[in-house]
């Protein structure tokens, strides 16, 4: 699936853009099957939001039980001062989560196949799992900041080998809150874990790990301007940030979380799955 030369840019940059990797076909499928969702989910069935301003103490119990379910998180701006919603359910939404590859077979046939265990194989990953799935709005208007982070944080395994599987469903500009990272951020001196997200029972705590400072935007981070189809493919220990949507255009994106079986995966990351719902690979039986 990748060159040579993407390899190398792989391994250098620590992340890589595919573009067209997705059909037409293929985005309108997942779009459609997302609406449906938040259609039919009842928001008074939890009001939780989705924020990674003070994330530990926005932590309940509806984000606890997500790891195998299919749960929709509000926009941190979703609610006025007499908690009722400011705008439409549909734009209020800042993600479904965590298990729609494994509980929704549209999204299922999406997460999976051949071309996307090439590329996992290509990037590093010898017996790929896959343990996490979001459908991200960043909605008009009130999309969210998602504040300078590694995925590894969420995903710990030693040693690190979890890796980001992007896909931009909407294209994401500088208006709409694209990705912003650190080229070579996962490797050398900078390339260090920071934080680490813990469960222990059902409580969660951010444990400050290292103190190298985050990127900064206009000195050595760049913006990911991607089309509607294209796949991003990025390294665990990679910075990465997106900044607010103040634009009147949503940027939905899909994105995977996948880690490697031949590492041990930590007891003490938040999601964990039992032996009645395995984790599962890009493959399937």
């Amino acid at each position: 699936m990748l060159t040579p030369e993407q390899k190398t840019r792989y391994q250098e940059d620590g992340f890589l853009i595919l573009p067209n990797f997705k059909s037409v076909a293929e985005i309108a499928a997942v779009r459609a099957r997302a609406e449906a969702i938040v259609e039919a989910f009842d928001p008074n069935e939890s009001k939780t939001i989705f924020t990674t301003n003070d994330q530990v103490r926005q932590v309940d119990r509806h984000f606890l039980d997500s790891a195998n379910r299919i749960s929709c998180f509000f926009e941190e701006e979703a609610f006025g001062p007499d908690g009722e919603l400011r705008q439409a359910k549909a734009l209020s939404i800042n993600k479904i989560g965590h298990a729609l590859h494994d509980k929704d077979p549209v999204f299922e046939a999406f997460s999976h196949g051949a071309a996307l265990a090439e590329v996992a194989a290509d990037v590093g990953l010898a017996q790929p799992q896959v343990w996490q799935s979001m459908y991200i709005f960043k909605q008009p208007g009130i999309g969210g900041e998602v504040g300078w982070h590694q995925d590894a944080t969420f995903f710990d395994t030693t040693p690190i080998s979890v890796t980001t599987f992007w896909f931009a469903l909407e294209d994401a500009t500088l208006d709409n809150g694209c990705l912003w990272t650190e080229p070579g951020g996962h490797r050398g001196p900078r390339g260090v874990l920071r934080e680490r997200f813990e469960r222990h029972g059902d409580t969660i705590t951010m444990n400050k790990l290292d103190a190298t400072p985050w990127p900064a935007s206009n000195v050595n981070a760049i913006p990911l301007e991607v089309k509607a189809g294209a796949l991003v493919v990025f390294h665990g220990l990679l910075p990465h940030y997106s900044a607010p949507n103040r634009s009147a255009v949503s940027r939905h994106a899909y994105t995977l979380h996948a880690t490697d079986a031949s590492t041990q995966y930590a007891a003490t990351n938040w999601l964990q799955r039992g032996a009645a719902d395995p984790v599962r690979g890009f493959v399937l039986a």
